[in-house]
């Protein structure tokens, strides 16, 4: 596997408890782009006839995070970081039924402080 930033060194704040920034390899991102099948489409649409909870939407959605927040990691261990700050997610319809999701932070060194 490429090397990679720790999922337990991730966070959406501005510093890591324990540790402190020793140096900052800035913006660092994950993007995945995805559309739904005509499958996914018909069973949503049945889906939204019973109500409540869209699965099929709400697991396409879940999987495409879980792909963006990878590739982030993988790009910030790149970087030569250990740990990313401010991590955050964006996503935005690129076109109808089309969307970008976006994972994005700031790349760091890190050390325990002793």
């Amino acid at each position: 596997m490429p090397n990679r930033v720790d999922s337990s060194m991730v966070t959406s704040g501005l510093e890591i408890p324990g540790y402190r920034i020793v140096r900052n390899f800035g913006i660092v991102r994950g993007i995945i782009v995805r559309s739904r099948s005509v499958i996914g489409n018909l069973g949503a649409a049945l889906q939204t006839i019973v109500g409540g909870n869209i699965t099929i939407l709400t697991n396409l959605c879940e999987k495409t995070r879980e792909d963006a927040y990878e590739l982030l990691l993988q790009h910030a261990g790149e970087h030569g970081a250990n740990a990313v700050i401010g991590m955050r997610y964006d996503a935005t319809e690129v076109m109808q039924g089309v969307t970008e999701v976006l994972a994005y932070g700031t790349a760091v060194q890190v050390e325990r402080v002793s």
